[in-house]
């Protein structure tokens, strides 16, 4: 049998409908974010970086590398296996600490990544509790969907950022049965924002607990940067909070913050963390050095808000479309994936700007966009060479300014 052939067709198929993704070979400088070098042979030996989901720039910040050279003389590289097996390492217990004093929780638990956090936390409370109910946000991110179908537990759909129709879900189901509501804070994609205190009055109105992705939040919003529950003063009521080390902390990892006895739970029964290698020391100093220096300087996020207000009024002078939201993601929607690329292309090639399109399956087909990120370190003047380009491909593919 020729797999390959099987594969091709497949991947064929994929390049056919535009939804083919094709990688940016980068080489981030150090100390010089969001510039990078570029290894393509078909754009600019230096890009601007517009995309990037290390949204303060804190992988590049003197403290954070510091933080990560010193664990790494101290401690070498590796963590040795899994914490099981090696030993906890004093930086992931001292990070775990910091995390729980960001979130206001008495605990937090440290994984890999923050597809793992959710993937391992949601599939363990549903298949550990007796007869437990997940109820997910319609728009919910893949690892969080992943997590609630590798549980096996009943899975109930609630329309997006809708707490009404979480109201009714919630009513329709058994009086005893553990109720698990799973949501976001920011969804990257759109860049909307949940109504949480609504949603966490109707999980408490059904006795369901809460479950909080802060990833595209914490580190950006509240006054220590512990996400949209901490800027909203709903930390202390929403039962598990999820957030990721890998975006605007700019270093790598995912994590939960909750109750003692929620972690102990977790970390006990949960395979994604008991049977996977650790984090490198040095990865949990780095991050832990970024979340401290995060809970006390303003200044990153006050120059992140700044850019994001410029670049927003700088596409409506120009008449450019961007979804509305009162977040810090600026989606500039296309609507094909064809020309999505073919624009995302010409940027790079003409423009040194590097940003790449979001398709299917990320986004429904027919909502295709480019997903801005725009960051304290990008300069007033590449904001205006961005907005500049845009207006002038605009121009050039005729594409509707026009938001449907």
């Amino acid at each position: 049998m020729d797999f390959d052939a099987m594969f091709n067709a497949q991947l064929g198929a994929l390049k056919e409908e535009g939804n083919y993704r094709i990688f940016a070979e980068l080489e981030r400088r150090c100390g010089q974010f969001p510039r990078a070098k570029s290894h393509d042979d078909d754009a600019p030996d230096e890009v601007t970086v517009w995309c990037s989901n290390d949204y303060l720039g804190m992988g590049q910040h003197p403290v954070v590398r510091q933080a990560m050279k010193d664990a790494i003389d101290s401690c070498g590289t590796g963590a040795g296996g899994t914490r099981n097996i090696s030993g906890t390492n004093h930086h992931h217990v001292a990070l775990e600490r910091e995390l729980a004093d960001l979130h206001g929780k008495e605990d937090a638990l440290l994984f890999t990544s923050g597809y793992v956090s959710n993937w391992a936390a949601l599939s363990t409370l549903g298949s550990r509790l007796p007869d437990a109910v997940i109820l997910s946000d319609a728009l919910n991110h893949a690892s969080m969907i992943e997590g609630i179908r590798h549980s096996r537990a009943q899975k109930v759909i609630w329309k997006h950022n809708d707490p009404e129709d979480l109201d009714r879900k919630l009513a329709a189901l058994p009086a005893n049965a553990p109720k698990i509501v799973a949501f976001e804070s920011v969804y990257s994609m759109d860049g909307d924002i949940c109504p949480m205190a609504e949603i966490v009055e109707v999980a408490e109105k059904h006795g369901a607990m809460t479950y909080l992705d802060e990833v595209h939040a914490v580190g950006l919003y509240g006054p220590r940067g512990g996400g949209l529950s901490e800027r909203e003063g709903l930390a202390d009521r929403i039962t598990l909070i999820e957030g990721t080390l890998g975006k605007a902390f700019g270093c790598m990892g995912g994590y939960i913050a909750g109750s003692p006895a929620l972690c102990d739970f977790i970390r006990s029964f949960a395979s994604g963390f008991i049977f996977t290698t650790a984090l490198p020391p040095a990865v949990a100093a780095a991050a832990q050095a970024s979340i401290a220096h995060l809970k006390v300087s303003q200044i990153e996020r006050a120059q992140q808000r700044r850019q994001v207000a410029r670049m927003r009024a700088m596409l409506d002078a120009r008449g450019i479309p961007h979804m509305e939201n009162p977040s810090h993601i600026i989606p500039v929607p296309i609507k094909d994936p064809v020309k999505c690329r073919m624009l995302a292309d010409i940027l790079m090639r003409d423009y040194g700007i590097y940003v790449q399109p979001i398709n299917y399956p990320t986004v429904p087909k027919g909502t295709e966009r480019l997903r801005f990120t725009p960051g304290p370190l990008h300069t007033d003047a590449d904001i205006d060479r961005v907005v500049e380009a845009l207006d002038v491909l605009w121009k050039q593919c005729a594409i509707a300014h026009a938001v449907a």
